[in-house]
């Protein structure tokens, strides 16, 4: 098991930024992919943005040119800074931990963007 703990969202004007980090414990070793997603209320939970093991990337299209997820391997965690911040962009962001067996799930951290 992989356990993401999310932490950095917050409230934020619209144009700002912020950054959220997700720390994964437990057997590091097997991740073979970590994410974000993000839900909205009354909205389905969506893509936000996802990195490999190997580095690779992809962006939801909503959030290209804005957002750059990022890792550090020494520490164990994924980053998102998130930049040029929208009102839409308020949800609830959720970590995801990937392994061959199995995705596990952060308990999320609030986004909130006013205009």
């Amino acid at each position: 098991q992989v356990q993401p703990v999310e932490s950095g969202g917050g409230l934020v004007q619209a144009g700002g930024s912020l950054r959220l980090s997700c720390a994964a414990s437990g057997s590091i070793f097997k991740i073979l992919s970590m994410g974000w997603y993000r839900q909205a209320p009354e909205k389905q939970r969506e893509l936000v943005a996802t990195i490999t093991s190997g580095g690779s990337t992809n962006y939801a299209d909503s959030v290209k040119g804005r957002f750059t997820i990022s890792r550090d391997n020494a520490k164990n965690t994924v980053y998102l800074q998130m930049n040029s911040l929208k009102p839409e962009d308020t949800a609830v962001y959720y970590c995801r931990s990937t392994t061959s067996l199995d995705g596990y799930w952060g308990q999320g951290t609030q986004v909130t963007v006013s205009s």
